[in-house]
């Protein structure tokens, strides 16, 4: 059994936390605007969920669902974050997030940042390629034949394989997409963010399997 933090508890996080109780993981649950906000969704969960502060769920994670605007990035505190797994759910959308010139030059990728705010902590970006619903709808049981697989990209392969056992116990196979500087094959506008899942007016979604994903992640242009 592993404790999942969230830090960051709308539609991706409060759908992550969800699958992990579902697979017997106990939740901590947090967000901006504190524990009291979301003691209804913890209630609902039930008692393999509880709500704390961002503090807490970033101590309390064996790993840690990083969930919130990419323009809130530098909010999540580091220390408590230190030798712990991370997964980066962000992506970058200018209009929400502002114009950030090391994103737009390419300098840089989105997780490249928040590693870099996190130097203790192991990123690995996952869950930002899908939509909520999707990510509800098409979780499957190991061997099952449509099972989706979703693509990770990290530069600590101790951590990579955590989060992909990680998905295997929430119901997801994972294609490894490379290192973090490679992440951005993931981001929005390129094949494998949505697209492979179907569209966004079918709340059941597509499944999608390993080879699948992986030529999405080939097709990927800058």
């Amino acid at each position: 059994m592993t404790t999942v933090g969230l830090i960051g508890s709308g539609h991706i996080g409060g759908t992550v936390a969800r699958l992990s109780v579902a697979a017997g993981h106990q939740v901590v649950l947090s967000n901006s605007r504190g524990p009291q906000t979301l003691q209804d969704l913890a209630t609902e969960l039930g008692p393999r969920a509880r709500a704390g502060t961002v503090a807490e769920a970033a101590a309390s994670g064996d790993i840690v669902v990083v969930s919130v605007p990419l323009k809130a990035y530098t909010s999540v505190p580091a220390g408590p974050l230190a030798g712990k797994t991370v997964i980066d759910t962000n992506n970058y959308y200018p209009e929400r997030d502002g114009h950030i010139a090391e994103l737009d030059s390419g300098a840089v990728t989105s997780s490249e940042l928040l590693q870099q705010h996190l130097p203790g902590a192991a990123v690995v970006k996952a869950f930002n390629n899908i939509f909520f619903k999707h990510l509800q709808s098409l979780a499957r049981p190991s061997g099952a034949a449509d099972r989706s697989f979703l693509p990770i990209a990290g530069d600590d392969p101790a951590a990579k394989s955590a989060v992909t056992a990680f998905l295997g116990s929430i119901g997801y196979g994972a294609v490894d997409a490379g290192p973090l500087a490679e992440s951005w094959r993931q981001q929005p506008g390129q094949p494998v963010y949505a697209t492979p899942y179907g569209s966004f007016d079918d709340d059941a979604g597509t499944p999608a399997d390993a080879g699948t994903i992986r030529r999405a992640l080939s097709a990927a242009r800058r």
